[in-house]
């Protein structure tokens, strides 16, 4: 199972999600282009849609989620700090790939982590 985690910054809650050039193995072909649609079902069974891109010239692609993304960190009242992870499985029934998403948001009392939910 392929995965790809990141802990949320400023720019990733208010305008893209920029996650790692690994990240671009795992998702569907680009065909020649520099952007793709995929989708990803969330634990609740909700299934998101997101394009990720990379830029068009230049020797570093810089691979980002852009749009779905907003929509997807509104809904989940993503803030700074929150994990969020990517992953490639395989339906349990039909045996089929899937891309799944998840998000960990840490539980603090008087400053202390006493562990994490899913929002």
């Amino acid at each position: 199972m392929a995965s790809c985690s990141k802990i949320l910054t400023k720019t990733d809650t208010e305008k893209r999600l920029s996650v790692p050039t690994k990240f671009l193995k795992s998702l569907p072909p680009f065909k020649g282009g520099h952007a793709v649609f995929f989708q990803a079902k969330e634990e609740r069974g909700k299934v998101w849609t997101f394009q990720c891109s990379t830029r068009k010239k230049g020797p570093y692609q810089k691979p980002v989620l852009s749009k779905g993304w907003l929509a997807f960190a509104r809904k989940k009242k993503l803030k700074v700090g929150d994990k969020i992870e990517f992953y490639k499985a395989r339906d349990q029934e039909t045996e089929k790939p899937f891309y799944g998403v998840r998000v960990e948001r840490e539980i603090k009392i008087l400053g202390a982590v006493i562990g994490c939910m899913n929002p």
